[in-house]
């Protein structure tokens, strides 16, 4: 069986791409979108994602893929959900 790695490297070499859903929550949904699916043609990390819908790292309350805390530097998967949260904040 081949590692992760090299089997992303092997999927993204022939053409295909990922598929990454990305949820939005609260106030990162004014002006985007509530979930949107992204094709992608290679490794990504969800730091490189934030920046290309232009939310800024200290703005991140909480980041969840597949349900689970991840650092922004983690690369994300085929089939990988990310939900991005503002600080939540209340009395």
């Amino acid at each position: 069986m081949l590692s992760s790695h090299l089997y992303f490297y092997y999927f993204y070499k022939e053409g295909f791409f990922m598929d990454v859903e990305v949820r939005l929550f609260a106030t990162f949904r004014k002006g985007r979108w509530k979930s949107k699916h992204l094709k992608i043609n290679r490794e990504i990390s969800i730091r490189e994602i934030i920046e290309q819908i232009e939310i800024k790292e200290e703005e991140l309350g909480i980041v969840l893929v597949n349900g689970r805390h991840s650092g922004i530097d983690n690369k994300l998967k085929d089939g990988d959900v990310l939900a991005l949260f503002p600080p939540i904040g209340g009395g």
